[in-house]
């Protein structure tokens, strides 16, 4: 029934311009407001229900109060055995560093190698000019057979001197004398010989090689300097394998460490910046005797076999020094972990489909995981991706990638709950608009109901009566 008939049936009638109401309705006016209001729900109720089976013949498009899944990313909690380890900072040093120096003072002749080049124990470094040493060494040798020569004398005479004083000839004083000059001389044949040798070393000073395995650094001195004895350095050399790395860690876990050096070597790890997955492994071969004050700390030194040359003297790491191995701890990807007012927690999906909040206890973290003491068991699914669309009961579907689980609309369920919301919200065709406009029933209803709204407020002033109002009688 149309609205402009129920008002003709309540006695209201269209009304000319100026006035208000031109009596008052049959049955009083409490009846009359009654009545409009009814008139007023009914076309209401109608409203919606035409809305409802419009959506209703759609399809199979879900109910505005349903929800969808939320597309998620998962993963498991697995048990697994995972190391407890130390993490700083370290320094790596040189096994051996050699700063090379001539101990004797000459011309510098010849430079055997080439800079940074690995050289063998026992290599040919330098040459220095000799000559000058042979010929102390000739000098000294020369010094010894004339030395020898007169010892032999000096012994000869003091023999001569020993028999005379036998027979009472010689005069005790010359037996002294004699004895006296045969010892003098054997202690400068002594002499003489120590003096060869000296000579015999400075000839081989003149020779340097290198005293162990190691890396050659750059020249200090060109070939032709000449070089003092003790005070030009000619080259550092650095050995490289093994390499040790200088770290260290607070005292507090210096009683943890020597508990586990009584049990077995610990294994320390040196992680280059860049290439954290491929760290360097080495043992711990050195604990420092005290607690540096300052600092708290205690100095410790691992040592590396450095096969393919990856650490290099002066290279600052990241260290891990590895204490024990805990067997099948439940390990987590930390993204997966979640803070609330309550602590840390984690959505774990449930065997339905939906998740719950679950709290968690945080043992320490490893990388990109994190390993959990508390609040998790093996196999568990918990959700990686796409926190922040859940809620405790939510159900939620897998993704395989974050880009599926970023964009929804490539989700294989059921659309989600807000497309049926869209079709309510589109704008009048104008072929319905034409429709209202057309009919004079629905345009003089809804000029009545704002005349009747502007009674009630107490305006007086009416609308323009339209072409559809000529009819209607005047007060």
């Amino acid at each position: 029934m149309r609205f402009f008939e129920l008002t003709q049936r309540c006695g209201i009638v269209p009304i000319a311009r100026g006035c208000a109401l031109p009596f008052p309705p049959e049955g009083g006016w409490a009846t009359f407001w009654r009545t409009v209001a009814a008139v007023v729900a009914a076309a209401i109720g109608l409203g919606v229900l035409g809305a409802g089976c419009s959506k209703e013949s759609g399809g199979g498009a879900p109910k505005p109060n349903m929800k969808a899944p939320v597309p998620v990313m998962v993963a498991t909690a697995c048990a697994r055995p995972v190391p407890m380890v130390l993490k700083t900072f370290g320094n790596i040093e040189a096994n051996v560093t050699v700063a090379v120096k001539s101990q004797v003072t000459g011309m510098l002749l010849t430079l055997n190698f080439k800079e940074g080049q690995f050289i063998k124990e026992g290599d040919l470094l330098f040459e220095i000019d000799k000559q000058p040493f042979e010929a102390a060494l000739h000098q000294a040798e020369a010094n010894l057979a004339r030395d020898q020569a007169q010892y032999e004398n000096a012994k000869k005479e003091a023999d001569r001197q020993a028999e005379l004083l036998k027979k009472g000839v010689a005069a005790p004083s010359d037996y002294d004398a004699a004895q006296t000059a045969a010892v003098a001389l054997g202690g400068t044949l002594k002499a003489d010989q120590a003096a060869i040798d000296q000579a015999k070393i400075n000839v081989a000073y003149c020779t340097i090689r290198s005293p162990v395995d190691a890396r050659a650094g750059a020249w200090m001195v060109d070939k032709g300097n000449l070089v003092s004895a003790n005070s030009s350095t000619l080259v550092v050399l650095n050995q490289v394998h093994p390499i040790q790395m200088s770290f260290a860690v607070l005292e507090g876990n210096l009683l943890e460490i020597q508990q586990q050096m009584a049990k077995d070597k610990l294994k320390v790890l040196a992680l280059i910046p860049g290439h954290e997955d491929q760290p360097e492994e080495g043992e711990l071969h050195f604990v420092d005797n005290t607690v540096d004050r300052t600092t708290g700390t205690i100095h410790l030194k691992g040592l590396f076999p450095n096969p393919e040359n990856r650490l290099w003297p002066g290279q600052f790491v990241d260290a891990a020094l590895v204490l024990y191995v805990q067997p099948d701890a439940i390990v987590i990807p930390s993204r997966a972990i979640q803070t609330g007012q309550k602590g840390t927690f984690v959505f774990v999906v449930k065997a339905d489909g939906t998740v719950e909040a679950r709290p968690i206890t945080i043992d320490r973290p490893i990388n990109s995981e994190t390993v959990i003491s508390k609040g998790l068991a093996k196999g568990e699914t918990v959700v990686v991706d796409g926190q922040l669309r859940l809620v405790p009961g939510a159900k939620v579907v897998e993704k395989s990638s974050l880009q599926e689980a970023a964009h929804p609309e490539t989700a294989k369920p059921a659309p989600a709950a807000g497309e049926g919301k869209e079709e309510q919200a589109k704008p009048e065709t104008p072929a319905a608009s034409r429709k209202s406009s057309s009919d004079p029933a629905a345009s003089k209803g809804s000029r009545l109901k704002s005349k009747a709204a502007s009674a009630e407020k107490g305006d007086t002033t009416a609308p323009p009566a339209s072409a559809g109002d000529k009819g209607a009688p005047k007060p």
